[in-house]
Formats: structure tokens, sequence, C-alpha cells
């Protein structure tokens, strides 16, 4: 057996996520990286070694996205956008090409709607009807947490006035008591959800899963980590593992979804699924490392569970209460998994803590790693509770992008505005703070999403004013909060997530060096090269690839 090549990427400024956290050259041997270091260091050391010269270009470790939706990130890349369209006019407009583009389509799917572009007036199915009469119409909003659908969805989907809401979930309705077009948490994410999954096929699925996995890869994502598997999402990975002999393009952690379903045993049994996955899928390439659970909804729609109503006066408990999630948890926690608890508002997260807090005193001490997602408004004393329990803050900066923010505010309406996103809260406290993208709710280039890290400005508008620009972060902290930390969320830190010897060799080289040209400079900044496992995912020489775009 010949022996794994060895390559010595010589004259960059290195970025290592780790300590020392500058170097100048990398070694790396087959998979791994051998050496990180100085150039004179590694000259003498890598003698015969293939050179690729970095002629000074900047290198980071590869991204790791800390909370996405794989395949659904696929799938809306074939869906009508319509997350820039500025009225209900232009959403209208939008679905009424979509549907005379593609006449034969059995229905029209849409995403990323934002309530401000609705102006004050409710969705309403009247509104869809009027674009596309005919066809089932189904646009998920932008946080993915509410569906709008027209009449003949409605229709298709068997949703009548004598509809019960399902657990956790609402269906809107007008003042007679029929449904109105809107779906809200379970009602979205179970009826609407399921039935469009029934509907598509496995080459679908499979088609959608390849296309994520070539945008996350020319934006220099690495690994990702799927928040909130499905059967049908399992099933691609599953499928896209085995025809790459057993490694995937990048590197994926899966969190299985436990839907509340009213009766403990029935949740239990969704746990007890997750422990079998997680002991048959724990390789490098495809794990199963856990569960998520939705303790609430979101702010836009006011489905978030707060401490205070909202400004229109409504007051939605969890869909979690901390009855129901305490033995799930404790159960979860028994059993060695990783426990993702979605928490947006501020008694969102006071209930996960609680639960969590609960099992570490019936299963006792050990290395966790729990993490609550998005995290957008907490308290003070639970920013204090989360770092003390070792929590992981898993968080999104696009969600702070000033663009989607006018909603998001008009809805809380008061001082807990100040509250949103306080990143810079949680590290000084001690917690680990972990970003992704939460794609597809937001964009999922790690690029753009560094710079609202850094700026609190828009990465869409950056003219805007910043959002509580007190919570900015330092480059150096934000680059490692998408990489090293992202990796310590789903305990790959022994594996990727910072350059250094004896982890993967899986690394990106940029066109320019955002600490030499500020924050700025990453709205302009593209990908050069991502190394994935050694081996550069374009399938071209290296120093080709850089000598072509100026390297």
């Amino acid at each position: 057996m010949s022996k794994p090549e060895r390559v010595h990427y010589r004259g960059g400024r290195i970025f290592t996520a780790d300590e020392p956290a500058w170097a100048e050259s990398m070694v790396v041997r087959g998979e791994s990286i051998e050496f990180v270091g100085d150039t004179a260091t590694a000259d003498g050391m890598a003698g015969g070694a293939r050179l690729v010269d970095l002629g000074g270009a900047f290198v980071l470790p590869g991204f790791v996205d800390a909370h996405t939706h794989l395949l659904g990130m696929g799938e809306a890349l074939r869906q009508v956008d319509l997350f820039d369209a500025a009225d209900v006019a232009e959403i209208q407009s939008r679905v009424r090409e979509a549907a005379a583009a593609d006449p034969g389509a059995p229905r029209v799917l849409g995403r990323s709607w934002l309530f401000g572009a609705l102006d004050g007036r409710g969705p309403d199915r009247g509104l869809i009807d009027a674009a596309a009469p005919d066809r089932p119409v189904y646009l998920a909003a932008n946080d993915l947490h509410s569906t709008w659908v027209n009449s003949a969805a409605l229709r298709e989907l068997g949703i009548t006035a004598d509809t019960p809401d399902p657990i956790g979930g609402r269906i809107g309705r007008d003042e007679a008591g029929e449904p109105d077009g809107m779906l809200y948490e379970a009602a979205a994410l179970q009826l609407a959800r399921r039935f469009l999954d029934a509907a598509g096929s496995d080459d679908e699925r499979d088609a959608a899963l390849a296309s994520a996995f070539e945008r996350y890869l020319s934006d220099g994502v690495t690994g990702a980590v799927d928040m909130g598997l499905g059967q049908d999402d399992l099933d691609a990975l599953e499928r896209a593992l085995a025809r790459g002999g057993g490694r995937l393009p990048l590197r994926v952690a899966g969190h299985w979804l436990v839907e509340r379903t009213g009766r403990t045993e029935d949740d239990l049994r969704q746990v007890r699924r997750a422990v079998e996955l997680a002991g048959r899928l724990s390789g490098p390439w495809l794990r199963v490392t856990g569960i998520k659970l939705l303790v609430d909804g979101v702010i836009d729609s006011c489905t978030a569970a707060m401490k205070a109503p909202f400004a229109d006066g409504s007051h939605p408990g969890p869909i979690w209460d901390l009855a129901a999630l305490t033995p799930v948890v404790a159960a979860a926690d028994a059993a060695g998994l990783q426990v993702a608890l979605h928490a947006i508002g501020d008694e969102a997260s006071d209930i996960a803590l609680s639960a969590l807090e609960h099992a570490i005193e019936v299963n006792g001490p050990r290395d966790r790693r729990h993490r609550l997602e998005h995290v957008e408004v907490v308290t003070e004393e639970n920013v204090r509770r989360l770092a003390r329990l070792g929590v992981v803050a898993s968080m999104q900066p696009v969600h702070a992008d000033p663009a989607i923010q006018d909603n998001w505010r008009a809805m809380l309406g008061d001082d807990r505005v100040r509250r949103g996103y306080p990143w810079p809260e949680l590290t000084a406290a001690g917690a680990v703070l972990a970003f992704g993208s939460d794609a597809p709710t937001a964009p999922h280039p790690p690029l753009p999403n560094m710079f609202i890290a850094t700026t609190r400005r828009s990465a869409s508008d950056p003219g805007l004013p910043p959002n509580i620009p007190e919570f900015a972060l330092p480059m150096a902290d934000a680059l490692a909060h998408g990489t090293r930390h992202a990796a310590y969320s789903c305990r790959w830190e022994g594996l990727t997530g910072r350059l250094a010897p004896g982890l993967a060799a899986d690394f990106v080289v940029l066109d320019r060096d955002p600490f030499a040209e500020g924050p700025d400079s990453l709205l302009r900044t593209e990908v050069r090269l991502t190394v994935v496992a050694g081996v550069d995912q374009l399938g071209e020489d290296p120093a080709v690839i850089l000598a072509r775009r100026g390297g």
C-alpha cells in the first residue's frame, strides 16, 4: 500500500482558531494535518512533499454550520424566493409567474416571505387565490414556523372548520371559524410539511441534498449539524453515504426530531429511536448525535414562549411545557444523547434550562454538551445559568440582520428588543457560543454571517443602522464561533474545527484577508479553495486553482 500523499501549503496567512492563532505554512499527509507553524520549520520537515504556494492567501478552518436543515435547504433552492418581495403585490406577482412558468406542476411552492411585507395586513388565503386560484400554493414564512396557503391547498390538506388544532400548533381561522390560510407551528411543520414530504420522491430528495452539499462547499462549509432529522432526511443522507463509498461531500452530524404527541410513552419511543440511530451511525462523515425538541415557536408570528405578552396582547404557552419536557430530556440524557432545545423566547429558555437541570440531578455529573438553539431573547439570569450548566448557545447571526428586524421588534414592542441576540453576554458568562445559519430560514453562506456577527449590520442592506451594536464581536471571536466552537457543539473538537496536528485537513482559502481589510470586506470575499479531508472539492490541483484565481 502506497503512503498517503504529503502536501505542503506554503507561505500563507493561516488563522488556526487554535493556539497559537496564526501560522505561515501547513503540512498535510493524506486526510490529516501533520504540521502547522512557520514556513522555515515546514520546509525542513516536508522534503519531497508536493508544494502548494499560497502566495500569502488567507486560510482558516472549514466552517461548520452548527444549525441547518440540509434537505430543506436543497429543496428551498427550487422554490419561489420571496425574501425580497416588498409587498403583497410582489408576492402575488411572483406566485403568478411561477404558476405560469410550469403549468404542469401539481402545486406552487414558495419560501422566505416576511411578515413586514404585508404592511400590517394579515395573511389570507384570498390574497393567494387572486394569484393562483386553481392550484395549491404553499408559501413558507422566512422562519419556516408558519405556512401561508390558498384555498386549493386547504382542500388538498383536508383542512376545514372542523379540523382540530394539532398539539403545539394552530390553524388560523376567520371570524366565522373557517380556515383563513395560515398554519402556525405544528400545523405548518406537521400537517403541511408531512403532506408535501409524502408527495415528493426519493430522486427529488437526492437531487435537493446534492444541491445543498454543492452550495455549502462552494461557500467554504466543510461540516454541518442537521438540526431536526426526520426519516426522509436520514434516508437521503444514507443513500448519499452509500453512493460515496462511506463518505459524504462534507461531514454531517444530526439531531433526530422528537415531536410532542401528548403521551409520554409515545414521546419516549422517539427517544429510543434516536438511541438506535446513534448506535448505528457514529462515523466521521455521518453520525446521529442527539435529539431536537421545539420548546416554543418564533417571535415574528407571536408563537415564542415569553414571560410577558406580545405587543398585540397575545401570550401563548410553550409547545413543550416543563411537565411534558422533563421525562424526555432526562431519558435522552441518560442514554448519552445530546439534547438540542429550540428556545427563542425568554420563558422557553427558562423551561429548557429547568429540564436540563433536572436531568443532571437525576443522572449525575458528566460531559453532556447539551444545546439551546437560537436563544434570541434571554434573561441575564438564564445567561448565567446556561453557562453554569455547560450548555452550548447555538445561535445564528443572520437572524439578527437589521433588514429582517422590523416585525421582530414590533411584535415585542418594548425594552425586550434590547435583549436581542446578546452574544458577548453569553461568552462573558463562560458559555460556548456556536454559530450556524438555520438554512433555509436564512441564507447559508458563512462569510456574510460573519459580517453581521462583527458589525451587527445588515448583509443584505449594509446601509441600515446596526442592530444593538454593543453586541458585535471581534473578528477572531466570530470566526472561532463558526469553526472551532461549532465543531465543539457536536463533539467534533477532536476531528475538525481547528488547524492543528492530528486533526482532519478541513480548511478554506479565501481571496482576501478580512483582518487586514476589515469586516466590510467579508461581503466581497470569495472562497478560492475548500478542502475536506485533504481533498479539494473542486477536483483540481490546488496550485492550479490558486494561480488561476490570482493566488
